[in-house]
């Protein structure tokens, strides 16, 4: 009858076994995470006798919209850090990281009966892509995208800003 009343618990064996099982669970699944479309990636370099840097990201003015997007990226996302940010501080930065103000769009900041829009989209042609960012709480943040350029020769569908200042 006492051994009846015993738990059974597993040997130290079988112990190691599931902590080893679980540990490889967890680095197989490491492996699984996706990366959000706004990040910014950055290659380091490193030599026997310096710490590794981080790669500057800059404007490829000869490049392509695919070569410029970390740059885009790293530029609105320092804006979006101001979460009242609108329309004209993306425009300025973007214009004050070297981007040409004459290939820009973006959107109201405002709706027509006078609230703060929900997002704003922001653009720069460049070649036959566009560069295009979005920011706002009803997107969660800023992302982008890459398209080609609208058969109307601009980037953006609907009602934009004219950028005169």
């Amino acid at each position: 009858m006492e051994s009846d009343r015993l738990e059974r618990r597993p040997t130290r064996g079988a112990r190691g076994v599931f902590a080893a099982s679980a540990v490889a669970a967890v680095v197989v699944l490491a492996g699984c995470t996706m990366q959000a479309p706004t990040t910014v990636e950055t290659t380091t370099t490193s030599s026997p006798t310096a710490t590794p840097t981080a790669e500057a990201i800059v404007l490829v003015p000869d490049g392509t919209a695919e070569d410029n997007k970390p740059f885009f990226d790293q530029v609105n996302a320092a804006t979006a850090e101001n979460a009242d940010a609108g329309g004209r501080d993306f425009i300025d930065a973007l214009v004050a990281a070297g981007f040409d103000k004459g290939a820009m769009e973006v959107t109201n900041d405002a709706t027509t009966l006078g609230d703060r829009a929900e997002s704003i989209q922001f653009s720069v042609r460049w070649g036959e892509s566009c560069l295009i960012g979005q920011f706002g709480p009803s997107v969660d943040g800023y992302h982008s995208t890459i398209q080609p350029v609208l058969g109307t020769g601009l980037c953006l569908i609907g009602d934009t800003r004219v950028i005169d200042w």
